[in-house]
């Protein structure tokens, strides 16, 4: 016994192909009924009304000229009409086709001449002739003040056979119409089922983890086409998406291995030289101890600093949000830093306006203002000047300027100074007590609140950041 997966699949446009076929051809066949019905009905029509006019003429030439009616029914029998009077019982007064009336049967149970006898007129169509034979049209009409009944009779020829050879030329355009639809069509769906196959071939690429942005697949030149190559050209992106962001996660691993390994190393030697040595003045010793201190003080920035990231990275959509007074937020920033600004002789210019709210997470809005002032102090120099301003703002954000007019850097810098773990000086950065990614923090912070941040060189020297905020 054959299962289902044995029997051979009919494609989706072969499907689709033989249904339109199947819907046209019966449409096709359906019009050509009905206009059959309508062609019998109009033929049906006219041949009544014509018998009816025989009958009216008979009748008035009965009452008035017998000898003219003889001629009158022969021009009729010409013609191919058979004309029959009646009398009120259905008895046959005279026939024009039959030569003895002693062998004519009672008409009055005849459809034509019932219908006759109640409404005035009626007809029958397809029977048979008991006296002649073959299919006849009967139409009769009733003169009850005369007390005759007059019928009329013609073959009956509105076949379907004969309705289409006389539409012959209009079914051989229908036909060849037809035909160049279904070719039309047929094109088309052959496109359909090109592309149909070249996304197969992509699905199953992309079940395998082939390389798709290089892969031959190609697509018509139209809309389903481009619709096609557009879901193509996406999973590519989303492909090598993945494949950086697997090799980030791999080099920001090396990168904070690294990273932690330099003061642990530090810690880990000065204790064991004080281990090693117990006979070790006490200057010394306490000099050692210093500066383990300060390499855990750097242990500590760098762990903290990486827990943020981390933070930001996997809970970006999670950060509750409220209404923050920038003003006063630079004020506490300003305040905490007091000490450091004073031992560079450094000064810190405040000058957005107060009210100037920001709709956004108190600790990461306190993360951008703070890395960048650090950053600030850490590498502008002695005696320059911090400056925070908010020029512009539209009616949804807030455009803040950070600005210092120390050292600055280069231009080859500043494209990379967002990157987590860049140093313009990693000796300098590391002795200053620099972990490398307060830059990466304020930017991510700032595209997590909507806004945009770009740095570059300011018109008195050091760096300008333009970042905004949502208000």
């Amino acid at each position: 016994m054959k299962t289902n997966a044995s029997r051979p699949k009919i494609s989706l446009t072969s499907r689709l192909l033989l249904l339109v076929a199947t819907i046209f051809v019966s449409f096709a066949m359906f019009f050509i009924f009905f206009q059959y019905q309508r062609e019998k009905k109009y033929r049906i029509d006219i041949l009544n009304t014509r018998l009816q006019i025989c009958n009216e003429d008979v009748r008035d030439l009965i009452l008035t000229d017998t000898a003219a009616l003889t001629r009158f029914e022969a021009r009729l029998l010409n013609d191919g009409i058979r004309v029959t009077v009646l009398d009120t019982c259905g008895n046959v007064l005279s026939d024009s086709q039959a030569s003895d009336l002693s062998k004519v049967k009672n008409h009055r149970d005849r459809s034509e001449i019932r219908q006759a006898m109640s409404s005035g007129e009626g007809y029958a169509i397809k029977r048979s002739s008991s006296t002649l034979g073959g299919k006849w049209f009967y139409s009769a009409t009733a003169f009850k003040d005369d007390g005759i009944i007059v019928r009329s009779a013609h073959i009956y020829d509105v076949s379907l056979m004969t309705m289409l050879s006389d539409v012959n030329g209009y079914l051989w355009l229908v036909l060849a119409l037809s035909i160049l639809l279904l070719f039309v069509y047929y094109l088309y769906m052959r496109r359909i089922k090109m592309n149909i196959r070249q996304l197969s071939i992509f699905a199953d690429m992309a079940e395998h983890n082939f390389d798709i942005e290089n892969a031959d697949i190609r697509f018509t030149d139209d809309e389903l086409g481009e619709i096609s190559q557009n879901i193509v050209r996406l999973y590519a992106k989303l492909q090598n998406s993945e494949d950086d962001k697997t090799r980030l996660k791999r080099q920001l691993t090396q990168n904070i291995a690294h990273e932690l390994k330099t003061p642990v190393s530090s810690i880990r030697g000065y204790l064991e030289t004080i281990i090693d040595n117990p006979d070790m003045d006490d200057k010394t010793k306490a000099d050692f101890m210093e500066r383990c201190y300060d390499q855990s003080g750097r242990l500590s920035n760098l762990i903290s600093d990486i827990t943020m990231l981390s933070k930001i990275d996997d809970a970006s959509g999670s950060f509750t949000t409220e209404h923050i007074d920038i003003s006063s937020l630079l004020d506490g920033i300003s305040n905490d830093v007091e000490l450091q600004l004073e031992n560079k002789k450094m000064k810190f210019l405040i000058l957005v306006a107060p009210k100037t709210v920001v709709n956004g997470n108190q600790l990461l809005l306190y993360s951008i203002f703070r890395n960048l002032t650090d950053n600030a102090i850490a590498y502008a120099g002695e005696g320059t000047t911090i400056t925070v301003q908010c020029p512009k703002e539209d009616s949804n954000k807030y455009w803040f300027i950070f600005s210092d007019n120390g050292a600055g850097v280069s231009e080859e810098h500043l494209p990379h100074l967002f990157e987590r773990f860049y140093r313009v000086d990693k000796g300098r950065s590391r002795k200053l007590g620099g972990t490398g990614l307060g830059l990466a923090i304020v930017k991510n912070a700032v595209l997590i609140h909507g806004g945009s941040i770009s740095v570059k060189i300011g018109r008195a020297g050091g760096l300008e950041f333009r970042f905004s905020l949502p208000k």
